[in-house]
């Protein structure tokens, strides 16, 4: 089962985590399921899995603080679920470093699609381990101001210090500095960067962009009010 993809899944609900387990693994993953934070952060740490799916309402450690956890110590995707879309748990989630998330209930057939468009991101389409998605650009080394991104080393530097940035984030880095100076509206980057054949929540580009800007610099990334965002050429 080497090839296979494992999935961590922290839910403290019985029959949905249970249901749950056993739709994923009907699709091909391998899947480790507990109930509580804490036992997810140590299976986390055993076990290394290819992808995180963290109930926001877990007990012991939250799914929020679960997710800060592994984003400390890993670049992993996380997708979160959440009972309300509306909720502020949604943006904290992604504040946190979620990379998606999905909102409860959801169809098996909805979250396993999603759970591949994220695996796709991060170059890894459902079997084998998780690695670092390619890039869409090619060639050489990009520089605006004091920031330089290399697109095909997929390093970053700002002032000539390296610059951690999860796949999620190296992937809309690259969007915007293959196009600088381009508008690209929230809706072409959820379709570019998250690999959504449809319509998703816009508050997912909206968060990545701030954690980025906290990155390499609030003023890099311009805000176009009414039409998305771009880079300061």
């Amino acid at each position: 089962m080497a090839d296979q993809t494992h999935v961590l899944f922290v839910e403290d609900d019985d029959v949905i985590r249970e249901a749950t387990q056993l739709a994923l693994e009907r699709d091909g993953f391998v899947v480790t399921a507990m109930p509580d934070g804490l036992s997810g952060l140590e299976a986390f740490r055993a076990d290394r899995p290819d992808i995180a799916l963290l109930d926001v309402m877990v007990p012991g450690l939250d799914g929020v603080s679960l997710c800060r956890r592994i984003r400390d110590e890993s670049t992993v995707p996380v997708i979160m679920l959440s009972a309300r879309a509306d909720s502020i748990d949604v943006v904290l989630g992604l504040e946190a470093g979620a990379d998606d998330y999905v909102t409860k209930p959801f169809d098996g057939a909805v979250l396993v699609a999603r759970i591949r468009a994220v695996l796709r991101r991060f170059g890894h389409a459902g079997g084998g381990r998780a690695e670092e998605a390619a890039s869409p650009a090619s060639g050489g080394v990009l520089t605006f101001g004091d920031l330089e991104v290399d697109t095909e080393g997929m390093e970053v530097r700002r002032a000539g210090q390296p610059v951690a940035l999860t796949p999620t984030e190296m992937r809309l880095l690259l969007e915007f500095s293959t196009a600088p100076g381009t508008v690209l509206s929230r809706d072409k980057l959820l379709e570019r960067v998250w690999d959504y054949g449809w319509g998703g929540d816009t508050r997912v580009v909206d968060v990545h962009v701030q954690r980025l800007r906290q990155k390499i610099g609030q003023d890099r990334i311009e805000t176009v009010r009414g039409f998305g965002y771009k880079l300061k050429a």
